[in-house]
């Protein structure tokens, strides 16, 4: 019975997560948002988009728990930062966007693929190309 309570909490702090990262990303892209806000914002939503970890993933334990600690500490400055009407109005805004379980603007993720694509390329590159000149 505890295990269920503990599996709901998490998703629950999950769910608060999507929204808050959605309710941050709309706030940034308001003009009345301050500027040290929309800059711990990018930093936030580049950490939380980004392929690349500050510890990996794969690194047992560790690389999860930057995830855990990292991010919602991250989001909870960002916050912190931006004006309370301005968070209570996006809030309602980002309840819209995954109203459809699913973000209504997927091509947000374009930039993502593409460094994805940029990275395997230069990978390849440098493992089946590279030419050294062996004397």
């Amino acid at each position: 019975m505890a295990e269920n309570t503990v599996l709901a909490k998490f998703k629950a702090k999950a769910k608060a997560l999507k929204y808050n990262l959605s309710a941050l990303y709309l706030a940034y892209k308001r003009k009345d948002a301050p500027i040290l806000a929309k800059a711990m914002i990018t930093i936030t939503i580049g950490y939380a988009l980004s392929p690349i970890d500050l510890i990996p993933d794969f690194i047992p334990v560790l690389g999860y728990l930057d995830d855990l600690i990292l991010l919602p500490f991250l989001i909870y400055i960002s916050l912190k930062l931006i004006p309370k009407e301005i968070m209570d109005e996006c809030r309602e805004q980002a309840k819209d966007l995954w109203k459809d379980g699913k973000p209504k603007k997927w091509y947000y993720a374009i930039p993502i693929v593409i460094l994805y694509l940029v990275i395997i390329g230069i990978v390849v590159k440098k493992i089946f190309f590279n030419k050294r000149l062996v004397r």
